[in-house]
């Protein structure tokens, strides 16, 4: 199969977006075999359902070798829904992270999220296999991954367990990548990597609410800045089952009806969204609702603890939007008032914002400076 064309043109043009400067990087990226770890590809059509690209398939060895993100397995929910349960990194991403790890000859890396593999194979190509550790929830997962880096000749340590958990008895480690979320830094990382270490990690308190986080590892706890660039990952899971939501009943009786001038969807504004999933204290996701003709009506957002809030997308000719909300916490009134507090700091992008954990476990958010008086402290628990 003449995968190697595929391969540089996919190095040439990560290269030429600036996410990877480093030539061993690159020589990893020219030289190991995407396709290899993703031998089956799955595309989401415009109507929700999904289709699958194999080997077999044409235009699969060109799809491999795409500068994308690639679901690579599914799941089906308790209610029958499909979601997605891995993934193989875009590689310019994947370039991003690897670059910001500062990596260095003879260290030892602890990934968390086996996945496909393919992440590992570029550790392994950098590094050398016996310096790499991955762990992963899906028992199937590690085996196929296993199999696809045993193939190159490459045998890292991969272990199938939960990835808050690490790797104790391989620890110390002198750097930790995480490619899932987590809405706080587990204890165990903190405690498994060295002095002076580092870890790299996608923290999210809710869907979008957060970004990947470099933190170094100093005697008073972990320390480190947002990158500046946002980028997402799946959230990590504690059991290898398709992963639900659970959310108490809406208290429909109990509403107050306001309006407001913001856009109504979060995922336009991250940093504001990150900011109010603080004061929120509980994971809140969002999605649309009242379809009419195809088209969605509202907005809406929901937390586990029951409450709610629904935005019309459509403004009326003043550009105010009807917001109605219900349960324990408005949370739509939480994420406006963090909008404006974000506004007067002067729209802060995510390169001024901090985290800073403590041996404890307690996690800080900061901004601009961690000595200074405007933090965050978050409410999650590890």
């Amino acid at each position: 199969m003449n995968w190697e064309p595929h391969a540089r043109q996919l190095m040439h043009e990560v290269a030429t977006s600036g996410a990877v400067y480093d030539r061993r990087w690159k020589l990893a990226l020219r030289e190991t075999p995407r396709h290899q770890f993703v031998p089956s590809i799955f595309t989401q059509r415009g109507n929700g359902s999904w289709v699958e690209t194999t080997s077999e398939d044409p235009g699969w060895l060109a799809k491999a070798y795409r500068n994308d993100a690639l679901v690579t397995k599914l799941a089906t929910t308790p209610a029958g829904d499909p979601i997605t349960v891995s993934s193989s990194t875009k590689p310019g991403l994947m370039m991003r992270m690897l670059e910001a790890l500062e990596v260095r000859d003879g260290q030892r890396v602890l990934e968390i999220g086996t996945g496909t593999g393919y992440n590992a194979a570029l550790l392994c190509h950098r590094l050398g296999a016996a310096q790499v550790f991955s762990v992963d929830i899906g028992q199937d997962l590690v085996h196929a991954a296993s199999a696809r880096l045993a193939a190159l000749g490459y045998e890292p340590t991969l272990v199938t367990g939960d990835g808050a958990g690490g790797m104790p008895e391989h620890a110390p480690f002198d750097r930790i990548i995480a490619t899932c979320s987590v809405p706080a830094i587990p204890d165990a990382w903190q405690q498994q990597v060295r002095q002076g270490g580092i870890i790299l990690a996608d923290l999210k308190l809710s869907e979008n609410a957060g970004n990947l986080v470099l933190l170094r590892r100093t005697v008073n706890g972990l320390h480190g800045r947002f990158l500046p660039r946002w980028a997402g990952f799946m959230a990590m899971r504690a059991a290898d089952i398709a992963p639900t939501w659970t959310a108490s009943a809406p208290a429909e009786a109990e509403t107050t009806e306001s309006t407001t001038e913001l856009e109504p969807y979060p995922w336009t504004m991250l940093v504001p969204w990150f900011l109010a999933n603080i004061g929120y204290a509980e994971p809140v996701r969002f999605g649309m609702r009242g379809f009419v003709a195809g088209k969605p009506q509202w907005t809406y957002l929901e937390s586990a603890g029951g409450s709610w809030a629904r935005v019309r997308i459509n403004a009326d000719n003043g550009g105010r939007r009807t917001v109605v909300q219900g349960g324990p916490r408005r949370l739509w009134d939480v994420l406006e008032a963090e909008h404006q507090h974000w506004t007067r700091l002067g729209r802060p992008d995510w390169s001024r914002f901090g985290l800073t954990v403590t041996p404890e476990g307690e996690h800080t958010v900061w901004l601009d400076n961690p000595e200074r008086p405007q933090t965050w402290p978050l409410q999650h628990s590890p």
